[in-house]
């Protein structure tokens, strides 16, 4: 038997325990980064949703680490907040947060599943270059709106055009412009997951 064929077997367990640390780092830091976004939080007149800088974070987040990694993530932050760490907006926490009566909670679910799709896109190379990186972090964006607008309107029995002017409107200029940071700081985000994993 040939010694070389030992070397996968003895060298393989150590990557991957590496690898493990690395994405459990990963995860860590990405929690941290959406709970300090979460803290910028200015509440508004009309609606009891407050604008916060998360979407800023959650779309770097799974533009940067993909789908596996960015899905870990934003479970992992809404366990954390759940078991109530006050990581969500205001220093919220709690499972009320997630409740279906909860104002906010769409947003919060609706986070994981964008950051999971702006993850998947990202894998098939949509986080190269700034012409598809924006789109998938616009699908995210809508994801983001359609689950917390109906789960707005749920909550407080809003009609579409309700759920819309509360839950919508007065929020697109500033995700825009989130949008269009969490594209600019992409390659410097991939830089630190690079550096992470290596």
């Amino acid at each position: 038997m040939s010694s070389t064929a030992l070397v996968p077997s003895l060298v393989h367990p150590r990557h991957r325990v590496a690898a493990l640390v690395a994405d459990l780092v990963l995860v860590a830091v990405g929690i941290g980064v959406v709970a300090l976004s979460a803290q910028v939080s200015i509440p508004l007149p009309h609606t009891p949703v407050p604008l916060t800088g998360q979407t800023f974070a959650v779309l770097l987040v799974g533009g940067a680490y993909g789908a596996t990694r960015a899905s870990a993530t934003l479970a992992g932050y809404l366990v954390v907040g759940g078991l109530g760490y006050g990581v969500f907006a205001s220093h919220g926490s709690g499972w009320d947060a997630l409740r279906l009566s909860s104002a906010t909670g769409g947003y919060l679910v609706g986070m994981l599943v964008a950051a999971a799709l702006v993850g998947w896109l990202a894998d098939r190379g949509w986080d190269r270059r700034a012409a598809r990186s924006l789109p998938a972090m616009l699908l995210g964006n809508v994801v983001i709106y359609a689950f917390g607008a109906t789960w707005l309107a749920h909550a407080y029995h809003l009609t579409a055009g309700q759920a819309w002017d509360d839950g919508v409107k007065d929020f697109l200029v500033g995700d825009a412009i989130k949008i269009l940071l969490a594209a600019g700081l992409l390659p410097a985000a991939w830089k630190l997951v690079d550096s992470i994993r290596r």
